[in-house]
Protein backbone atom coordinates (compact mmCIF):
# COMPACT_ATOMS: atom_id res chain seq x y z
CA UNK A 1 0.00 0.00 0.00
CA UNK A 2 0.99 3.69 -0.75
CA UNK A 3 -0.15 6.41 1.22
CA UNK A 4 1.02 10.01 1.68
CA UNK A 5 0.68 11.04 5.27
CA UNK A 6 0.29 14.90 6.08
CA UNK A 7 3.81 16.93 7.22
CA UNK A 8 3.36 20.24 7.87
CA UNK A 9 2.01 21.90 4.99
CA UNK A 10 3.92 19.03 2.93
CA UNK A 11 3.36 15.21 2.26
CA UNK A 12 5.55 12.38 3.02
CA UNK A 13 5.20 8.89 1.13
CA UNK A 14 4.46 5.78 2.60
CA UNK A 15 4.90 2.08 1.39
CA UNK A 16 3.99 -0.85 3.13
CA UNK A 17 3.02 -4.59 2.94
CA UNK A 18 -0.81 -4.53 2.56
CA UNK A 19 -1.00 -8.53 3.98
CA UNK A 20 0.31 -6.78 7.46
CA UNK A 21 -1.94 -4.02 7.47
CA UNK A 22 -5.26 -4.30 9.65
CA UNK A 23 -6.61 -1.24 9.30
CA UNK A 24 -6.43 2.31 8.04
CA UNK A 25 -8.90 4.54 9.89
CA UNK A 26 -10.15 7.59 8.65
CA UNK A 27 -12.66 9.38 8.92
CA UNK A 28 -15.97 8.42 8.22
CA UNK A 29 -17.00 10.53 4.81
CA UNK A 30 -19.31 13.01 4.66
CA UNK A 31 -20.44 15.41 1.41
CA UNK A 32 -19.15 19.01 2.22
CA UNK A 33 -21.11 21.66 1.91
CA UNK A 34 -21.98 22.71 -1.87
CA UNK A 35 -22.60 26.17 -0.41
CA UNK A 36 -21.63 26.50 2.77
CA UNK A 37 -22.17 30.32 3.43
CA UNK A 38 -25.91 30.19 2.51
CA UNK A 39 -25.83 27.82 5.49
CA UNK A 40 -24.43 29.61 8.22
CA UNK A 41 -27.09 32.28 6.83
CA UNK A 42 -29.81 29.96 6.84
CA UNK A 43 -28.39 28.49 10.81
CA UNK A 44 -28.52 32.08 11.86
CA UNK A 45 -31.68 32.89 10.33
CA UNK A 46 -33.34 29.59 12.00
CA UNK A 47 -31.06 28.55 15.14
CA UNK A 48 -31.42 25.66 17.55
CA UNK A 49 -33.19 26.45 20.86
CA UNK A 50 -32.77 30.89 20.30
CA UNK A 51 -34.64 33.36 18.26
CA UNK A 52 -33.02 33.94 15.19
CA UNK A 53 -29.73 36.21 15.98
CA UNK A 54 -30.69 39.32 13.42
CA UNK A 55 -34.13 39.70 15.92
CA UNK A 56 -31.64 39.09 19.51
CA UNK A 57 -29.34 41.67 18.07
CA UNK A 58 -31.95 44.21 17.19
CA UNK A 59 -33.81 43.48 20.59
CA UNK A 60 -30.64 43.75 22.89
CA UNK A 61 -28.96 46.71 20.93
CA UNK A 62 -25.51 46.33 22.11
CA UNK A 63 -22.87 48.56 23.26
CA UNK A 64 -20.02 45.80 23.62
CA UNK A 65 -20.76 42.43 21.18
CA UNK A 66 -18.03 40.21 21.79
CA UNK A 67 -17.33 37.43 19.70
CA UNK A 68 -14.71 35.04 21.23
CA UNK A 69 -12.57 32.81 18.20
CA UNK A 70 -9.99 30.37 18.02
CA UNK A 71 -6.38 30.56 18.08
CA UNK A 72 -3.53 29.43 15.15
CA UNK A 73 -3.74 26.60 16.33
CA UNK A 74 -6.95 25.46 15.84
CA UNK A 75 -8.12 25.78 12.47
CA UNK A 76 -11.52 27.43 11.76
CA UNK A 77 -13.24 28.34 9.00
CA UNK A 78 -13.34 31.84 9.27
CA UNK A 79 -14.20 32.84 5.45
CA UNK A 80 -17.06 31.00 5.72
CA UNK A 81 -18.40 31.65 8.77
CA UNK A 82 -17.58 35.32 9.12
CA UNK A 83 -19.12 37.08 5.81
CA UNK A 84 -22.65 35.57 6.90
CA UNK A 85 -21.95 36.63 10.40
CA UNK A 86 -20.99 40.51 9.44
CA UNK A 87 -23.64 40.71 7.25
CA UNK A 88 -26.52 39.97 10.17
CA UNK A 89 -24.44 42.37 12.91
CA UNK A 90 -24.66 45.09 10.17
CA UNK A 91 -28.23 44.52 9.37
CA UNK A 92 -29.00 44.44 13.06
CA UNK A 93 -27.49 47.94 13.39
CA UNK A 94 -24.26 47.16 15.45
CA UNK A 95 -21.95 49.51 14.82
CA UNK A 96 -18.44 48.42 14.14
CA UNK A 97 -17.17 50.02 16.60
CA UNK A 98 -19.11 48.10 19.55
CA UNK A 99 -17.73 44.84 17.98
CA UNK A 100 -14.51 43.18 19.91
CA UNK A 101 -13.19 39.71 18.70
CA UNK A 102 -11.27 38.11 21.31
CA UNK A 103 -9.23 35.12 20.31
CA UNK A 104 -9.34 32.11 22.83
CA UNK A 105 -6.22 31.75 23.28
CA UNK A 106 -6.31 29.53 26.75
CA UNK A 107 -3.07 29.15 28.14
CA UNK A 108 -1.29 29.41 24.61
CA UNK A 109 0.61 33.05 23.72
CA UNK A 110 -0.99 35.49 22.56
CA UNK A 111 -1.32 36.15 18.28
CA UNK A 112 0.99 38.46 16.84
CA UNK A 113 -0.47 41.41 14.38
CA UNK A 114 0.51 39.21 11.72
CA UNK A 115 -1.49 35.91 13.09
CA UNK A 116 -4.29 38.10 13.30
CA UNK A 117 -4.55 38.78 9.34
CA UNK A 118 -3.57 35.13 8.65
CA UNK A 119 -6.16 33.49 11.00
CA UNK A 120 -9.06 35.63 10.47
CA UNK A 121 -8.23 38.03 7.16
CA UNK A 122 -7.18 41.65 6.57
CA UNK A 123 -10.57 43.07 6.21
CA UNK A 124 -11.71 41.38 9.47
CA UNK A 125 -8.64 42.94 11.59
CA UNK A 126 -9.41 46.17 9.76
CA UNK A 127 -13.51 46.19 10.57
CA UNK A 128 -12.84 45.09 14.13
CA UNK A 129 -11.56 45.51 17.18
CA UNK A 130 -8.97 41.96 17.77
CA UNK A 131 -7.74 40.88 21.35
CA UNK A 132 -5.93 38.36 22.68
CA UNK A 133 -6.69 36.49 25.87
CA UNK A 134 -3.62 36.47 28.43
CA UNK A 135 -4.69 33.88 30.37
CA UNK A 136 -1.90 35.13 33.10
CA UNK A 137 -2.55 38.69 33.00
CA UNK A 138 -4.66 39.16 36.58
CA UNK A 139 -5.56 42.72 35.64
CA UNK A 140 -7.45 41.64 32.78
CA UNK A 141 -9.36 38.95 34.36
CA UNK A 142 -12.70 39.00 36.88
CA UNK A 143 -13.78 36.40 39.83
CA UNK A 144 -17.13 34.82 38.88
CA UNK A 145 -17.31 32.80 41.88
CA UNK A 146 -16.65 28.99 42.45
CA UNK A 147 -17.19 26.37 40.05
CA UNK A 148 -19.20 23.01 41.40
CA UNK A 149 -15.98 21.37 41.54
CA UNK A 150 -15.27 23.97 44.50
CA UNK A 151 -12.14 25.95 42.78
CA UNK A 152 -12.06 29.29 41.44
CA UNK A 153 -13.63 30.55 38.03
CA UNK A 154 -11.62 33.74 36.62
CA UNK A 155 -12.70 34.80 33.63
CA UNK A 156 -11.51 37.33 31.03
CA UNK A 157 -12.78 40.73 31.48
CA UNK A 158 -13.51 42.03 28.46
CA UNK A 159 -15.93 38.66 28.16
CA UNK A 160 -17.44 39.67 31.42
CA UNK A 161 -18.23 43.29 30.07
CA UNK A 162 -19.91 41.95 26.99
CA UNK A 163 -23.69 42.66 26.44
CA UNK A 164 -23.77 40.22 23.93
CA UNK A 165 -21.20 36.86 23.72
CA UNK A 166 -21.38 34.78 20.42
CA UNK A 167 -18.47 32.16 20.13
CA UNK A 168 -17.42 30.34 16.81
CA UNK A 169 -15.50 27.25 16.82
CA UNK A 170 -15.03 23.60 15.43
CA UNK A 171 -16.34 20.40 16.58
CA UNK A 172 -14.10 17.78 16.88
CA UNK A 173 -12.75 14.74 19.37
CA UNK A 174 -10.69 16.33 22.54
CA UNK A 175 -8.93 13.28 24.50
CA UNK A 176 -9.85 14.04 27.87
CA UNK A 177 -13.05 16.98 27.37
CA UNK A 178 -14.38 14.51 24.88
CA UNK A 179 -15.41 17.17 22.24
CA UNK A 180 -14.28 20.72 21.33
CA UNK A 181 -16.09 23.85 20.42
CA UNK A 182 -19.11 25.06 22.54
CA UNK A 183 -18.46 25.57 26.08
CA UNK A 184 -15.10 25.11 25.59
CA UNK A 185 -14.27 28.43 23.43
CA UNK A 186 -15.17 30.13 27.48
CA UNK A 187 -13.24 27.12 29.46
CA UNK A 188 -10.71 27.03 28.62
CA UNK A 189 -10.57 29.77 25.78
CA UNK A 190 -10.96 33.36 28.00
CA UNK A 191 -10.24 32.00 31.39
CA UNK A 192 -7.47 32.36 33.92
CA UNK A 193 -4.66 30.23 34.07
CA UNK A 194 -5.19 29.02 37.70
CA UNK A 195 -8.81 27.88 36.66
CA UNK A 196 -7.43 26.29 33.45
CA UNK A 197 -5.81 24.19 35.69
CA UNK A 198 -7.95 22.76 37.88
CA UNK A 199 -10.39 21.65 34.99
CA UNK A 200 -7.75 20.01 33.13
CA UNK A 201 -6.47 18.29 36.71
CA UNK A 202 -9.23 15.85 36.19
CA UNK A 203 -7.86 14.56 33.01
CA UNK A 204 -5.72 11.81 34.19
CA UNK A 205 -9.32 10.63 35.95
CA UNK A 206 -10.41 10.21 32.66
CA UNK A 207 -7.61 9.97 29.72
CA UNK A 208 -7.78 5.50 30.34
CA UNK A 209 -11.49 5.51 30.50
CA UNK A 210 -12.98 8.63 28.68
CA UNK A 211 -16.84 8.81 30.05
CA UNK A 212 -19.72 9.51 27.45
CA UNK A 213 -19.73 13.31 26.70
CA UNK A 214 -22.62 14.17 28.68
CA UNK A 215 -21.76 11.99 31.69
CA UNK A 216 -18.24 13.93 31.33
CA UNK A 217 -17.07 15.85 34.01
CA UNK A 218 -14.73 17.97 32.89
CA UNK A 219 -17.34 18.72 29.83
CA UNK A 220 -20.41 19.85 32.36
CA UNK A 221 -17.85 21.64 34.47
CA UNK A 222 -17.06 23.81 30.83
CA UNK A 223 -20.58 24.17 30.62
CA UNK A 224 -21.22 25.58 33.71
CA UNK A 225 -18.71 27.96 33.02
CA UNK A 226 -20.09 28.76 29.76
CA UNK A 227 -23.80 29.04 31.39
CA UNK A 228 -22.72 31.25 34.08
CA UNK A 229 -20.85 33.87 31.78
CA UNK A 230 -24.00 34.05 29.46
CA UNK A 231 -23.05 32.56 26.13
CA UNK A 232 -26.15 34.61 24.21
CA UNK A 233 -25.46 32.71 21.12
CA UNK A 234 -22.96 29.85 19.50
CA UNK A 235 -22.10 29.66 15.80
CA UNK A 236 -20.06 25.89 15.30
CA UNK A 237 -18.98 23.73 12.57
CA UNK A 238 -18.18 20.00 12.09
CA UNK A 239 -15.53 19.54 8.98
CA UNK A 240 -14.02 16.92 7.24
CA UNK A 241 -10.27 15.69 6.98
CA UNK A 242 -9.58 18.85 4.76
CA UNK A 243 -10.98 21.43 6.66
CA UNK A 244 -14.23 21.68 4.51
CA UNK A 245 -17.46 22.50 6.50
CA UNK A 246 -20.05 19.38 6.07
CA UNK A 247 -22.25 20.57 8.71
CA UNK A 248 -23.00 23.75 10.44
CA UNK A 249 -24.91 24.52 14.01
CA UNK A 250 -25.61 27.84 15.78
CA UNK A 251 -28.06 28.93 18.98
CA UNK A 252 -27.97 28.00 21.86
CA UNK A 253 -25.06 26.76 23.83
CA UNK A 254 -25.98 23.26 24.68
CA UNK A 255 -28.62 22.58 22.33
CA UNK A 256 -26.76 23.71 18.96
CA UNK A 257 -23.70 22.02 20.25
CA UNK A 258 -24.85 18.25 21.61
CA UNK A 259 -26.17 18.29 17.73
CA UNK A 260 -22.98 18.82 16.64
CA UNK A 261 -21.30 16.49 18.69
CA UNK A 262 -23.28 13.83 17.48
CA UNK A 263 -22.42 14.22 14.26
CA UNK A 264 -18.67 14.97 15.16
CA UNK A 265 -19.17 11.46 17.05
CA UNK A 266 -20.26 9.36 13.99
CA UNK A 267 -17.62 10.98 11.34
CA UNK A 268 -14.33 10.57 14.34
CA UNK A 269 -15.45 7.91 16.42
CA UNK A 270 -13.78 5.00 14.49
CA UNK A 271 -14.67 1.61 15.56
CA UNK A 272 -11.17 -1.03 15.35
CA UNK A 273 -11.92 -5.13 15.74
CA UNK A 274 -8.51 -5.08 17.52
CA UNK A 275 -5.08 -3.29 18.46
CA UNK A 276 -2.00 -3.41 16.29
CA UNK A 277 1.95 -3.88 17.03
CA UNK A 278 2.45 -1.34 14.99
CA UNK A 279 0.50 1.69 14.74
CA UNK A 280 1.40 4.99 12.38
CA UNK A 281 -0.15 8.05 13.13
CA UNK A 282 0.44 11.07 11.27
CA UNK A 283 -0.34 14.53 13.16
CA UNK A 284 -2.60 15.98 10.67
CA UNK A 285 -0.19 18.50 8.76
CA UNK A 286 -0.18 22.14 9.52
CA UNK A 287 -1.29 23.59 12.28
CA UNK A 288 -1.94 20.64 13.68
CA UNK A 289 1.26 19.76 14.18
CA UNK A 290 2.68 23.05 14.87
CA UNK A 291 4.39 22.12 17.72
CA UNK A 292 4.99 18.95 20.20
CA UNK A 293 1.83 20.14 22.20
CA UNK A 294 -0.65 20.04 19.52
CA UNK A 295 1.01 16.77 18.31
CA UNK A 296 0.26 15.31 21.55
CA UNK A 297 -3.01 14.34 20.33
CA UNK A 298 -2.17 12.73 17.75
CA UNK A 299 -0.08 10.36 20.21
CA UNK A 300 -2.78 9.71 22.52
CA UNK A 301 -5.04 8.69 19.54
CA UNK A 302 -2.59 6.47 18.49
CA UNK A 303 -2.29 5.05 21.87
CA UNK A 304 -5.74 3.85 21.98
CA UNK A 305 -4.74 1.32 18.69
CA UNK A 306 -1.77 -0.42 19.80
CA UNK A 307 -0.90 -3.01 22.16
CA UNK A 308 0.90 -2.85 25.40
CA UNK A 309 4.21 -2.99 24.16
CA UNK A 310 3.75 -1.90 20.38
CA UNK A 311 5.23 1.01 18.65
CA UNK A 312 3.73 4.30 17.86
CA UNK A 313 5.27 5.97 14.42
CA UNK A 314 4.07 9.97 15.40
CA UNK A 315 4.51 11.46 11.84
CA UNK A 316 4.67 15.16 13.26
CA UNK A 317 6.84 18.35 11.75
CA UNK A 318 7.11 20.35 15.07
CA UNK A 319 8.28 23.71 13.08
CA UNK A 320 7.54 25.80 16.56
CA UNK A 321 9.38 22.61 18.68
CA UNK A 322 7.95 22.05 22.10
CA UNK A 323 5.21 24.76 21.79
CA UNK A 324 4.86 25.76 25.97
CA UNK A 325 7.44 26.18 28.52
CA UNK A 326 6.47 24.10 31.22
CA UNK A 327 5.59 21.17 28.84
CA UNK A 328 9.40 22.35 27.78
CA UNK A 329 10.82 22.51 31.02
CA UNK A 330 9.27 18.57 32.25
CA UNK A 331 10.47 16.86 29.54
CA UNK A 332 14.04 17.92 30.15
CA UNK A 333 13.93 17.17 33.62
CA UNK A 334 15.76 13.44 32.89
CA UNK A 335 12.58 12.42 34.90
CA UNK A 336 11.35 8.63 34.00
CA UNK A 337 7.86 9.02 32.47
CA UNK A 338 6.44 7.35 35.87
CA UNK A 339 7.82 10.43 37.54
CA UNK A 340 6.24 12.74 35.27
CA UNK A 341 3.06 11.03 35.85
CA UNK A 342 2.96 10.90 39.36
CA UNK A 343 4.59 14.54 40.06
CA UNK A 344 1.97 15.81 37.53
CA UNK A 345 -0.98 13.62 39.45
CA UNK A 346 0.16 15.00 42.96
CA UNK A 347 0.90 19.02 41.78
CA UNK A 348 -1.33 19.35 38.68
CA UNK A 349 0.38 22.22 36.61
CA UNK A 350 -1.19 23.30 32.53
CA UNK A 351 1.84 22.82 30.31
CA UNK A 352 2.55 19.51 32.42
CA UNK A 353 -0.80 17.82 31.25
CA UNK A 354 0.89 17.23 27.82
CA UNK A 355 4.31 16.03 29.23
CA UNK A 356 1.66 13.38 31.24
CA UNK A 357 0.52 12.71 28.10
CA UNK A 358 3.78 11.56 25.97
CA UNK A 359 4.63 9.75 29.80
CA UNK A 360 1.38 7.89 29.97
CA UNK A 361 2.19 6.73 26.43
CA UNK A 362 5.99 5.91 26.74
CA UNK A 363 5.27 4.06 30.22
CA UNK A 364 4.11 1.24 28.28
CA UNK A 365 4.64 1.46 24.04
CA UNK A 366 7.56 2.53 21.97
CA UNK A 367 7.19 5.78 20.31
CA UNK A 368 9.30 6.84 17.23
CA UNK A 369 9.00 9.90 15.73
CA UNK A 370 9.39 11.10 11.84
CA UNK A 371 9.70 14.69 12.49
CA UNK A 372 11.71 18.01 11.94
CA UNK A 373 12.99 18.41 15.71
CA UNK A 374 16.14 17.27 16.60
CA UNK A 375 17.07 14.10 18.15
CA UNK A 376 17.67 16.18 21.55
CA UNK A 377 13.99 16.64 21.65
CA UNK A 378 13.05 13.65 20.53
CA UNK A 379 14.85 12.06 23.05
CA UNK A 380 13.02 13.85 25.55
CA UNK A 381 9.77 12.79 24.65
CA UNK A 382 11.11 9.39 25.21
CA UNK A 383 11.27 8.77 21.85
CA UNK A 384 13.58 7.78 18.86
CA UNK A 385 13.87 9.71 15.81
CA UNK A 386 13.73 8.14 12.53
CA UNK A 387 14.81 9.87 9.08
CA UNK A 388 12.37 9.04 6.81
CA UNK A 389 9.32 6.91 7.02
CA UNK A 390 10.66 3.84 5.39
CA UNK A 391 13.66 3.85 8.23
CA UNK A 392 10.83 4.34 11.26
CA UNK A 393 8.89 1.22 10.09
CA UNK A 394 12.28 -0.80 9.85
CA UNK A 395 12.79 0.07 13.33
CA UNK A 396 9.18 -0.53 14.46
CA UNK A 397 9.62 -4.18 13.31
CA UNK A 398 12.86 -4.76 14.63
CA UNK A 399 11.15 -4.35 17.77
CA UNK A 400 7.66 -6.14 17.15
CA UNK A 401 9.09 -8.31 14.85
CA UNK A 402 8.59 -8.80 11.24
CA UNK A 403 5.24 -10.25 11.03
CA UNK A 404 4.10 -7.30 13.51
CA UNK A 405 0.28 -6.18 12.37
CA UNK A 406 -0.24 -2.12 11.47
CA UNK A 407 -2.40 0.23 11.76
CA UNK A 408 -1.97 3.41 9.63
CA UNK A 409 -3.69 6.79 10.72
CA UNK A 410 -3.87 9.66 8.03
CA UNK A 411 -5.18 12.07 10.01
CA UNK A 412 -4.06 11.08 13.86
CA UNK A 413 -5.18 14.43 15.67
CA UNK A 414 -8.58 13.96 14.76
CA UNK A 415 -9.33 10.53 14.63
CA UNK A 416 -10.29 8.37 17.30
CA UNK A 417 -10.13 4.65 17.21
CA UNK A 418 -12.51 2.75 19.36
CA UNK A 419 -11.86 -0.81 19.97
CA UNK A 420 -15.25 -2.62 19.47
Amino acid sequence: MHVDLKFGEGRLPFDVDDSKIIGVIMPNPRPPLENAIDEVRACLAAPEGTPPLESMLKERAPKKLVIVVNDITRPTSYPILMPPLMEVIEKAGVPDTNVTLITATGIHDPHTPEQNELVYGADICARYRVVSHNANDKAGLVYKGKLPSGYDFWLNKIVDEADFLITLGVVMPHYFAGFSGGRKSILPGVAGKQTVEKNHARMVELMDNLPSIRENPVSLEMIDAARRVGVDFILNVVVDDNENVVKVFAGDLEKAWYKAVDVSEAMYMIPIAKQADIVVSAASGFPRDINLYQSQKALDHADRATKKGGTIILVAECRDGYGEKVFEDFMNRGWTPQQIMEEIKTHFVMGGHKAYGFAKVAAEKNIIMVTSLSEKIVASCFAKKAATLQEALAMARAQQGADASIIIMPEGSVTAPVVS
